[in-house]
């Protein structure tokens, strides 16, 4: 069997023993019904992977016993910063979920002209835990030790004042350029808009904050798909996916 890898967001040091959360525990102690000495590896989003142990079994409260520490982190050499419009249904977290995956460094969620979700200050910080549980799984999947940085959501326009990156994208199905540059970025921005799309004003004014304009294929992906097909071109051209 792989070794499950578990997160946790409390602090890891080698040669010490700590108490897993609930949700893992159970997940370790009753789904995979691990016994006291399986191993399993633990992170927490420092970087670093630890080996570890089951020390006491328990569904609700498992020990384990932390081991060696490892550095080594499936990190991109781009650092791409994902700003996505917030859609309803699974459709946000899917794309969480496989940017995530992809290797994205940053995302924000995005309230822009044509997005019809609505979240009070309570169901923002709700969601925003439920975000990083996504974030977190995804991570645990994938072998990534260093969680994307998610932001609260932002309005348009302050993001794009904001974000900072060697190459700025905004996916706009009435422009035709690429992705082609001079230079190697370091680091990109993407902006990807909701279903029916940007308004043609927020185009604009991403263009007027340094952003180029570019429609990926012939075709009209959705608001779930096109940041999945760009991080991907990016990765291949100037990431870790080449």
């Amino acid at each position: 069997m792989r070794i499950p890898r578990i997160y946790t967001d409390q602090a890891l040091n080698p040669d010490t023993e700590i108490t897993l959360e609930e949700s893992s525990s159970r997940h370790l102690c009753a789904v995979l019904r691990l016994q006291a000495g399986d191993a399993l590896t633990l992170f927490n989003g420092d970087g670093c992977s630890y080996q570890a142990s089951i020390r006491q079994p328990d569904k609700k409260k498992a020990s384990v016993a932390i081991g060696e520490c490892s550095t080594q982190d499936p990190r991109s050499p781009l650092s791409i910063h994902l700003g996505i419009a917030l859609s309803k249904g699974d459709r946000f977290e899917w794309v969480l979920q496989k940017a995530t995956e992809l290797g994205a460094a940053r995302i924000t969620p995005l309230y822009t002209q044509r997005v019809d979700v609505k979240l009070n200050r309570e169901r923002t910080e709700k969601k925003q835990r439920h975000w990083q549980q996504i974030i977190a799984s995804a991570c645990e999947q994938c072998g990534r030790n260093s969680l994307p940085y998610l932001d609260s959501p932002a309005q348009l326009p302050d993001w794009l004042n904001n974000v900072q990156a060697d190459q700025k994208w905004v996916l706009s199905p009435a422009h035709h350029d690429d992705f082609n540059t001079a230079s190697t970025p370091a680091s990109a921005a993407l902006l990807i808009g909701p279903e029916g799309g940007l308004d043609d004003s927020e185009v604009e004014l991403a263009l007027r904050s340094g952003f180029k304009a570019l429609q990926l294929g012939p075709r009209v992906l959705r608001t779930e798909t096109a940041p999945i097909a760009a991080i991907s071109i990016l990765q291949y051209r100037w990431g870790d996916l080449g």
